[in-house]
């Protein structure tokens, strides 16, 4: 999935699949066969990426895209680190839910509606509407992001790992959605479908799974195939991580400081929550450097007035905030 940002916008443009840079073979096999979803694995790729920048806004690596690279994330995902485990989980999540999105909507003649639902399940409601098949956007999400990582190595095991943890998130988290029927709105019967959730409830999900994150060590097998890499977990009285968990096996770098080998942008100038204790805070989002205090005039609506019937009037007030910036 670390390709470059002109992948992200095949949705608004005719796909020439051997044009997309950084594809293997296996991939590139996989977009001339299903080229009909592609634009919609590409929008997968697009909110993993802005669900990465929105849970790690207020921490030191913030999820920072390269535009110069072929490697979206720069040097940051080469360490086996619980941040390239949380990309790799969103990233592969992102796939699955945005082609099963697409294929409930209709966009795609190749999938559809999952159909195994069916029935009298209940009393009080029936099965109707649109099950998503999060089984196929699975699919797509594993043939597509797992193709890089056939290597016998452990990295290519810990992102086969964590893909599928993203993958398993979605199966997680889906729930039933129903419209009522019945005279006046009386919910006599109930239709439900099997729904995805909104995004945003996997990526908070990932988020709780990227902090309780497992470290692994590499173990080294002799296989008629050669040497193969494996993990197992570091710590044997900690439980052991199920399929549902990220696993990492090198540690961070701390993000303090720019540097171009780990890929850090430090967080110079980084705007802080100087009443947070979390990392966050200034404290702690600064390393210990302290920050600079600005004021900042904004424009705002104000004084709103709802009028009968049916507009708000609003005024136009001028408000000064105190800004914090590490320094």
């Amino acid at each position: 999935l670390a390709i470059g940002h002109q992948y992200s916008s095949l949705g608004t443009q005719p796909i020439l699949c051997g044009s997309i840079p950084g594809l293997v073979p296996k991939q590139l096999r996989f977009c001339r066969n299903y080229v009909e979803i592609m634009p919609s694995v590409a929008e997968g790729v697009k909110i993993g990426i802005q669900e990465c920048q929105h849970q790690f806004r207020g921490r030191r690596w913030n999820c920072t895209t390269v535009n110069d690279s072929l490697a979206i994330f720069g040097p940051v995902l080469d360490k086996a680190t619980r941040e390239s485990a949380f990309v790799h989980a969103i990233a592969s999540a992102g796939v699955a839910f945005a082609v099963t999105r697409s294929c409930a909507e209709g966009s795609a003649t190749i999938c559809g509606c999952d159909t195994r639902h069916k029935g009298s399940p209940g009393e009080g409601w029936k099965w109707g509407g649109c099950s998503e098949d999060v089984e196929f956007g699975s699919m797509v999400s594993r043939e597509f992001a797992d193709a890089r990582e056939n290597r016998p190595d452990a990295r290519s095991a810990m992102n086969r790992h964590n893909n599928e943890a993203g993958r398993t998130s979605i199966i997680e988290l889906m729930h039933l959605k129903c419209k009522c029927h019945g005279l006046s709105g009386s919910c006599e019967v109930k239709t439900c479908w099997w729904s995805q959730p909104d995004f945003r409830v996997i990526g908070d999900y990932l988020k709780d799974k990227y902090d309780s994150a497992s470290e692994m060590v590499v173990e080294k097998h002799r296989e008629s195939r050669g040497w193969v890499e494996t993990l197992r977990p570091k710590y044997n009285f900690f439980k052991a991580p199920t399929e549902k968990d990220l696993v990492y096996y090198e540690n961070s770098p701390n993000f303090c400081e720019p540097n171009p080998e780990t890929g850090s942008f430090g967080t110079r100038d980084r705007i802080c929550n100087v009443t947070s204790h979390g990392i966050d805070g200034c404290d702690l989002l600064c390393c210990g450097r302290g920050h600079n205090t600005r004021t900042e005039k904004r424009k705002e609506k104000c004084h709103c007035i709802f009028h009968w019937c049916c507009y708000v009037r609003c005024q136009e007030c001028i408000r000064v905030y105190d800004v914090h910036t590490c320094k």
